[in-house]
């Protein structure tokens, strides 16, 4: 029986990275198709983290005409993801869970809700207060969850979309 499991999951695990891969492909296509008819440059990252495609488009030139993909606050750069995920969707059948990130900005973006999370979290066992943040996106959410957790915290998300925030909690 071990056997078997263990042949199996290894079989299952290969075949998510060959399904992770393929959204990617396909996000891939997607994304230099919309790069073309917007006459945009820019080259495509694929990758697979956390148990999900990643995709980025990065330019060796001025990321000036990236930033338009980007928008404000990332407006653009979440429609865009969704896009790409419909459109994965529409090729395999599965709703996708792909991440799209453009000119590195929600790498940067993790980063700030990282330190925003672990500053919430330091508030927090300080005061003995709950410490509440202002709205965020579910990705943002996300990211301060993980950042109070590795900071040894609990959180949770309150309110309604999209005014939902995280309220970081006191040991």
């Amino acid at each position: 029986m071990t056997e078997g499991t263990t042949t199996s999951a290894a079989a299952e695990a290969g075949d998510t990275m060959t399904r992770l891969e393929q959204e990617g492909e396909i996000a891939a296509d997607y994304l230099e198709g919309l790069l073309d008819i917007a006459d945009l440059d820019g080259d495509i990252d694929m990758d697979v983290e956390a148990d999900r495609a990643a995709v980025s488009i990065i330019s060796d030139v001025s990321s000036r005409d990236l930033q338009k993909l980007v928008g404000r606050d990332g407006e653009v750069l979440e429609a865009l993801q969704e896009l790409t995920r419909l459109a994965v969707h529409r090729e395999t059948g599965d709703r996708s869970r792909l991440m799209l990130d453009i000119a590195g900005y929600r790498a940067k973006k993790r980063e700030e809700l990282s330190e925003l999370g672990a500053t919430a979290a330091a508030d927090a066992k300080s005061s003995g207060e709950p410490v509440k943040l202002k709205p965020m996106t579910p990705f943002e959410r996300k990211v301060v969850h993980d950042a109070v957790k590795a900071a040894g915290l609990r959180s949770e998300s309150e309110g309604e979309e999209p005014q939902r925030f995280v309220v970081v909690l006191p040991a």
